[in-house]
């Protein structure tokens, strides 16, 4: 190696270089590991460079609601409204959404399954919204329609939307057409939907079809009322549709093509952590469940994803 040559020093590189670095690390390194390496490595992962993209989907699974919404506080804030994707799952406070939808303002990519949204605020924030292009309200059974219609008509550029639900939640509805008909309505853009097990009929899927004319891929596993003629679908050339008919993970043998999505997690191991972190997040780290997941929260995670293989419709394109 060339002796004349200089190196920069880790310490040294400017904080967006190494914002780019710390996102290849886990959430727990960011937070507790990295702030004590050096002054400069602590000086970057509180400010916004490391926070332009927020996944704490798995760790919100296995957390307190009210941990999850301060941990989504704080993480935004030091996102200085750089923030481009926010993943978190079980957000519980209305005061919550409304605050991602303030300081938000550059938001691309927003997942929110299993949180507890209802129309009015989703009605509220629609608005602030607007830079969304992906979208993921899976598992939020309080919203419907109206939120549906709302966010349509505010986020022009939406291109990707899954709204999947969970068969025993939805076991008492009669209908979600309606919600099928707002997406129809009002988000024409759209490229990528998933409503699987959605209470929707075939009417209302036409709709989609014929409105959303930009659609590549429509996952309707588990829409037991929506039958499509093959030649109707065989006209959208670029569209893969995947559904109606589930094929389950342990019949096919398919593991390698199913979400994995363990209940187990190497964020509960936390709280064991040494050394002084800012007092918010000891606190919210020690706060973590131990217990597992009771009964009533297992979900149908094989089914959580549209590679998953599939017996439904998928006819070659044509020519």
């Amino acid at each position: 190696m060339d002796e004349g040559v200089d190196f920069q020093r880790w310490d040294e590189l400017i904080p967006d270089a190494l914002g780019l670095i710390f996102k290849n690390l886990s959430l727990f390194e960011v937070l507790t590991v990295v702030p004590r390496v050096c002054k400069s490595w602590g000086r970057a992962v509180r400010g916004p460079y490391c926070w332009q993209e927020i996944d704490i989907e798995e760790w919100s699974r296995n957390s307190k609601p009210e941990i999850v919404d301060r941990m989504v506080r704080l993480l935004i804030a030091r996102s200085g409204g750089s923030l481009k994707k926010l993943c978190v799952s079980g957000l519980s406070s209305d005061q919550t959404i409304l605050f991602i939808a303030n300081h938000a303002k550059s938001l691309r990519t927003l997942r929110l399954p299993r949180s507890e949204i209802n129309d009015s605020i989703m009605e509220m924030a629609a608005g602030m919204l607007s830079t969304i292009t992906c979208l993921d309200l899976s598992y939020c059974i309080n919203i419907g329609a109206e939120a549906l219609e709302a966010l349509g008509k505010h986020c022009k550029f939406l291109t990707s939307l899954r709204r999947i639900m969970h068969p025993l939640e939805v076991i008492n509805k009669l209908s979600q057409d309606d919600e099928a008909l707002a997406i129809a309505a009002t988000m024409p853009r759209l490229k990528h939907l998933e409503i699987a097990y959605l209470l929707v009929s075939t009417e209302s899927v036409i709709e989609i079809l014929k409105n959303c004319k930009q659609l590549e891929l429509l996952d309707l596993r588990g829409c037991w009322n929506v039958y499509l003629d093959e030649k109707f679908v065989k006209k959208f050339t670029k569209l893969k549709v995947i559904g109606p008919l589930v094929v389950d993970c342990y019949d096919m043998n398919g593991w390698e093509n199913c979400s994995d999505y363990s209940a187990s997690s190497g964020y509960l191991a936390w709280d064991f952590v040494a050394g002084d972190i800012d007092d918010d997040y000891a606190e919210m780290l020690g706060d973590l469940w131990e217990d597992e997941h009771p009964l009533e929260d297992i979900e149908m995670w094989f089914y959580d994803d549209v590679n998953a293989i599939d017996a439904g419709y998928d006819w070659p394109q044509s020519p």
